[in-house]
């Protein structure tokens, strides 16, 4: 069954099935840009799916065919005062945050290309399946700006520092091959002949990304949190310590009933039925 909710003016939507939620960036008539109203609503949306134990995978897609999201609304900022820029940043720095930290597994469904805090948002997440025709491209250094939505930081821990400063020093776009390539991109889809979703989503990608992520819940989901959680919070740590916080986050599942049920469906060879307790 899905469920659809609306947010203020439908700037963004979220439509929950089955075991997985969508994120819909609904502002085709400007590119899907971040403007403060759709930030808000992405945090509060991923707050809320946070909470939700009966979701286990989350997915983030654009509207329309051409643009997953062309990052910030520019005609917004050139309205802001100092004062007002200082917010924006600190605002979409918390919303890529709170994408980046969702405990479910996120998939960036990119339908389109990608700018700036667009290509930001997409790095946000964990995985990552990219129309064919589809650019990212992190383009601030010809505007006379940086990444500032993380771009600087989680780029060059996906694919290596050196390809990473091509790629913002040069304001190099790339395509889903080359990304597929350089392990930025997962999955390559290719676009339908005469697709043309206009406003809408494209189904030819929502129906790769909801196969991939069915794949992905038929995992406990408390053992798809404390992996997310122990590559995320020991990557940057030494071996030692990231030892022992996957040791720590391990324990945290030896009691469970998901634990006991998944021992119980191997030896009676049959699928198991996780609850997320």
């Amino acid at each position: 069954m899905t469920e659809a909710v609306a947010t203020k003016d439908d700037v963004l939507l979220v439509e929950k099935e089955g075991a997985i939620a969508w994120i819909k960036l609904n502002r085709p008539k400007v590119m899907n840009c971040l403007n403060r109203e759709l930030l808000k609503s992405l945090i509060k949306a991923c707050e809320e799916i946070a909470a939700d134990k009966a979701i286990r995978v989350v997915a983030i897609i654009g509207s329309g065919s051409k643009v997953f999201c062309a990052g910030a609304d520019l005609a917004e900022r050139k309205g802001m005062t100092e004062g007002e820029t200082i917010d924006y940043l600190a605002l979409i720095q918390r919303a890529m945050r709170t994408v980046e930290t969702l405990p479910q597994p996120v998939i960036a469904a990119i339908n389109g290309s990608a700018f700036g805090g667009g290509t930001e948002l997409a790095l946000s997440c964990d995985l990552r399946v990219m129309m064919e025709d589809a650019t990212l491209r992190l383009t601030e250094v010809k505007l006379g700006i940086i990444p500032g939505a993380g771009g600087t930081q989680r780029l060059p821990r996906l694919i290596g520092k050196s390809k990473a400063k091509e790629l913002i020093l040069c304001a190099t776009p790339i395509g889903a091959a080359d990304g597929k390539t350089i392990g930025l991109i997962h999955r390559v889809v290719q676009r339908p002949q005469g697709e043309d979703v206009g406003d809408g989503y494209s189904e030819s990608l929502m129906a790769e990304v909801k196969a991939w992520a069915e794949e992905i819940a038929t995992a406990a989901p408390l053992s798809l949190r404390q992996a997310k959680r122990a590559i995320d919070q020991g990557y940057d740590r030494d071996l030692e310590a990231g030892l022992a916080l996957e040791t720590r986050a391990y324990l945290e599942l030896l009691n469970t009933s998901d634990r006991k049920e998944g021992l119980a469906a191997f030896a009676e060879k049959r699928k198991p039925n996780y609850k997320g307790e």
